[in-house]
């Protein structure tokens, strides 16, 4: 997230702190302790079943860019928006937390219209990616400054604060500054800090990129926890898709300012529509007009696929369906056969993935020991076969 954003939310927080200051007495009595990851409190708000959760049109125009996204997100539900860069997913989050003015659409929270409102009077918590803890502040007062800014006593928001922190696993570390914590640690301080103003809307700014691969692993599996208890709506933002499919429920791919396509993650990773998802979750994409068996490309050779279908369809087969040959192969089983050209080599784990040009441009999963043996490399001439049955066809 940008630092002006961070500036501005920080401006916030503490532009509400002094307004809570100046309302004196006049806080509300202390909250119940969190209960699995509650939201607002029961005699706090009063949500409407038929109107409870996120409806949004977010449109936002800056220069020659324009975000046109909607969202639409049940409570207990979480959402991922998931792109590439530049593709408006930090734009939609600052519109969804009132720090980027809408120039079309509406937001509705449970039925209530936040489009005029100011970041510091919405229930919106935000976790951001490098977390922004107060340095000078321990873990328990880095939780507890939420409630104070909403009226809370010391007392009684050092007590909420001291729950959510024993919730999240962290209540031998709440005397702990942020420089004594390990990432993992301060990730879930500013889940806890969001969480501890019992906000109906949580959004999480790429929440586990800050975090080295191995500290990464655990806290996904912290993390999807505790959003699976969270009551109340969660957005995240990132641009890893793994992180998406474990902590979302739904993902919702932006592509230069629209969506091209929601879905459940096992969906999405059956049926991409760009080449961008394609390429997220490791598939040769197609698209072209099938007849019958037979799908023909707007621009290359025919597939031959299992399905038989009629119209515009894509087309989806892995890499690792994908078998080379140095010479035209006889006697193959294989229905879809290509003559092509190495372009380049990547190793991929205990794989190689050679990326071929020529008849039909895709991607093959070799061993290195069958990537030695066809001696391949940069310009190499192979024939590629894909089998009918390692072919996925579906309609447009």
């Amino acid at each position: 997230m940008s630092g002006m954003w961070e500036s501005r939310m920080r401006e916030s927080v503490m532009r509400e702190a002094r307004m809570s200051g100046r309302r004196g007495g006049a806080h509300e009595g202390p909250a119940r302790g969190p209960r699995g990851l509650r939201g607002p409190r029961d005699h706090d708000v009063h949500v409407d079943s038929g109107t409870a959760g996120l409806d949004a049109r977010l449109v936002v125009e800056r220069g020659g860019f324009r975000l046109d996204v909607a969202l639409a997100v049940a409570p207990g539900e979480v959402v991922a928006l998931l792109g590439p860069n530049g593709a408006g997913k930090t734009t939609a989050l600052r519109a969804l937390a009132g720090l980027t003015p809408l120039t079309g659409g509406h937001l509705r929270l449970d039925g209530t219209d936040l489009d005029r409102r100011p970041p510091e009077s919405r229930p919106v918590g935000v976790v951001f990616q490098d977390y922004l803890l107060f340095p000078h502040l321990t873990a328990l007062d880095n939780v507890a400054f939420g409630p104070r800014c909403h009226g809370a006593t010391k007392a009684e928001a050092r007590a909420q604060a001291a729950a959510w922190l024993d919730r999240l696993g962290l209540a031998d570390h709440a005397g702990a500054r942020p420089r004594r914590l390990s990432g993992g640690q301060a990730q879930r301080v500013a889940l806890a800090r969001a969480l501890a103003t019992h906000p109906r809307l949580l959004l999480l700014d790429e929440p586990l990129a800050a975090l080295d691969a191995r500290t990464r692993l655990e806290v996904r599996a912290r993390l999807r926890r505790h959003l699976a208890d969270f009551e109340a709506v969660a957005v995240l933002v990132t641009h890893d898709p793994l992180d998406a499919m474990v902590l979302a429920d739904r993902l919702v791919v932006v592509e230069q300012g629209r969506v091209v396509q929601e879905g459940t993650p096992s969906d999405i990773a059956r049926h991409p529509r760009t080449d961008y998802i394609a390429q997220l979750v490791g598939l040769n994409l197609y698209r072209g007009e099938a007849d019958g068996h037979t799908v023909r490309l707007a621009e290359g050779p025919a597939l031959t696929t299992t399905e038989q279908l009629s119209g515009p369809v894509f087309v989806a087969f892995p890499p690792g369906a994908v078998t080379l040959h140095r010479t035209r192969p006889t006697g193959s089983s294989a229905r879809n056969l290509w003559r092509c050209e190495v372009n380049g080599l990547e190793t991929h784990g205990d794989q190689i993935r050679a990326d071929l040009t020529g008849e039909l441009p895709l991607a093959a999963d070799l061993t290195t020991v069958a990537a030695t043996e066809l001696d391949l490399h940069p310009g190499a001439e192979v024939w590629a076969t894909v089998k009918a049955t390692q072919t996925h066809a579906y309609p447009v």
